[in-house]
């Protein structure tokens, strides 16, 4: 199975979690005809992921008049940051409501960490996303729960009952990614929710994948799970 049947890109896809949000929006974008390439948070340049990235108040007149895709388009630099500002969810709402382009977006931040649980103001989904893709890396599974892997592991320990520094287990994975605190945390009542178990890089890490894949799949609101290898594009398999 291919990206676009994984994942169902259409409308808004909003990514959130850890451990792959970046590298699953810009597989998907590299897999579509056209999309749109954004963000509800902050985000580093990726300019080399798009065809043209606009910096602009004004997108939908922008994605108009546009001929290259993937476009990627934000509304400002982070002051002096090296990294992007991101548009207000409701602008989102508005472009989605204007073009008829799937719009993929980064609606959460972790700093390269591979699992974490939002914190209060966190994700910044918009209410038009279609699809809602909540991420861990699987890598996460033995690691101790700290700052080393994890994006706010003190979110981690109150949903799941672990002490700082206890080994992550996989059935803490399978907590954080289904609780209304954690990987269910502002989605849509009507979106498909796609979880993606990411860096299944071996057959070990794929058993592991599995068998959360297998737990996830018991709660009602996950459509389906996706194990992937999002640094290459590729889906490891898809789970139903």
């Amino acid at each position: 199975m291919n990206l676009r049947q994984a994942f169902s890109p259409e409308g808004v896809v909003a990514v959130v979690g850890a451990g792959g949000k970046k590298s699953t929006l810009y597989a998907l974008a590299a897999e579509l005809d056209r999309a749109v390439v954004t963000a509800s948070v902050r985000i580093p340049p990726f300019e080399g992921q798009v065809e043209r990235l606009a910096v602009t108040d004004d997108p939908a007149t922008v994605v108009e008049d546009n001929d290259a895709w993937p476009l990627g388009l934000v509304p400002g630099r982070d002051g002096d940051r090296e990294r992007y500002l991101g548009y207000d969810p409701a602008t989102i709402d508005a472009l989605a409501e204007a073009i008829d382009v799937p719009i993929l977006v980064k609606a959460d931040g972790a700093r390269t960490r591979w699992f974490k649980a939002p914190d209060v103001d966190e994700p910044q989904i918009p209410d038009s996303a279609s699809v809602v893709v909540p991420v861990a890396s699987v890598k996460a599974v033995g690691e101790p729960l700290s700052e080393e892997h994890v994006h706010r592991p003190e979110r981690i320990a109150a949903l799941t009952d672990r002490e700082i520094g206890d080994d992550i287990q996989p059935e803490d994975v399978v907590t954080v990614l289904t609780h209304e605190d954690g990987g269910l945390k502002g989605v849509p009542d009507d979106a498909c929710i796609v979880v993606l178990l990411n860096m299944v890089d071996d057959e070990e890490l794929e058993a592991t994948a599995r068998g959360i894949g297998g737990d996830l799949l018991d709660y009602v609101a996950i459509n389906r799970v996706v194990l992937g290898r999002m640094d290459n594009g590729r889906v490891v398999d898809v789970l139903e």
